[in-house]
């Protein structure tokens, strides 16, 4: 369940950064000059290809969110479904306690 969440808030984080970019991307005119940071170099990218591999991953991360969330909503509901169970058992325990 951790892990999921702490999945889905790194997600989050890079779907924001990839809409920062696309944003940038709207107010550059038609012919500017975009770079991809590939290691240690910068490397001229065209404008098309460059808003369509942002698109892409702002999909796929948006994708990816959902998965993760589906997740997380089955491990909250199993954990619900243990906590019923738990209370079912201890009230079975105060009877024949009693």
């Amino acid at each position: 369940y951790a892990k999921a969440v702490s999945a889905r808030a790194t997600l989050e984080s890079q779907l924001r950064e990839n809409e920062m970019v696309q944003k940038e991307f709207a107010k550059a005119p038609a012919d500017a000059a975009i770079y991809k940071l590939l290691g240690p170099v910068l490397l001229r990218q065209d404008t098309g290809e460059a808003r369509a591999n942002v698109a892409h991953r702002i999909d796929t991360i948006g994708a990816e969110i959902k998965r993760v969330e589906n997740q997380i909503k089955a491990a909250e509901e199993r954990q619900e479904k243990k906590k019923l169970e738990i209370v079912k058992l201890q009230a079975a325990f105060e009877q024949l306690k009693a």
